[in-house]
């Protein structure tokens, strides 16, 4: 399960990065490394248990002609357990606590939470990071941009990944893989429908201790209940 794709973008959301691939003076070598620095992010996030990291997100809507911007703090905890705490807009929340994903956005919808069950089986769960370094290779097409670097200063490798499952909501993401650690510093990603996002995580904190109160939710009282999977049958 994927947390791309919810029509709330302000909370699903990442930012407006017009991506503008650089060719190298040796471009073949170049594509062959993508996927050996894919497979070298998958290993280092096989040893991950835990994460947490400051994000912002931006996302760029064209339907709608505005850019907005959100921020706060990513926490997860492997297998299931994923949560965003958001610090603006204050308040707003996803958790995923093992057995639902709930979507908690006062600032948008107030006295309203979405849940969705998670499958117990055969999926990533509702896992920004994973999706893109989980089996990269069954299901991702990937090719080298460019070396950058981000705000840390730290240098990274610049990669394109075409799903190859059409059934993903989106057209193409670009992950940006630190050298020196093998995490990911950005993602953007294309949705299909033309809905430009990034997420950028910063200070990030692998296999730390995560209080249990980020993964769990508790509807507010008198707060409607929205069962996401009853509602699309």
């Amino acid at each position: 399960m994927s947390i791309v794709g919810w029509s709330d973008s302000r909370i699903v959301g990442l930012t407006i990065v017009l991506v503008c691939a650089v060719r190298s003076d040796n471009q073949t070598i170049r594509q062959s490394d993508a996927l050996v620095i894919l497979d070298r992010a998958s290993a280092v996030y096989d040893t991950i248990r835990t994460l947490s990291a400051d994000f912002v997100q931006i996302v760029d809507n064209p339907l709608v002609g505005a850019v907005d911007t959100t921020r706060g703090r990513l926490y997860q905890q492997k297998p299931n357990r994923f949560a965003m705490r958001f610090s603006a807009p204050k308040g707003d929340r996803i958790v995923a606590d093992g057995r639902w994903l709930w979507l908690y956005t006062p600032s948008t919808t107030p006295g309203q939470v979405i849940r969705t069950a998670i499958p117990s089986a055969g999926t990533t769960g509702p896992n920004l990071i994973a999706q893109f370094v989980e089996r990269p290779r069954e299901r991702y097409a990937a090719r080298w941009l460019r070396a950058d670097s981000l705000a840390s200063a730290s240098v990274v490798d610049v990669l394109a990944l075409t799903p190859k499952d059409a059934s993903v909501p989106y057209r193409e993401a670009i992950v940006w893989v630190t050298r020196g650690s093998g995490l990911l510093g950005r993602i953007e990603i294309t949705e299909t429908s033309g809905q430009r996002r990034v997420v950028v995580l910063r200070n990030l904190r692998v296999n730390g201790r995560v209080a249990a109160r980020e993964f769990t939710f508790a509807p507010p009282a008198g707060a409607r209940v929205v069962d996401a999977d009853s509602a699309r049958d």
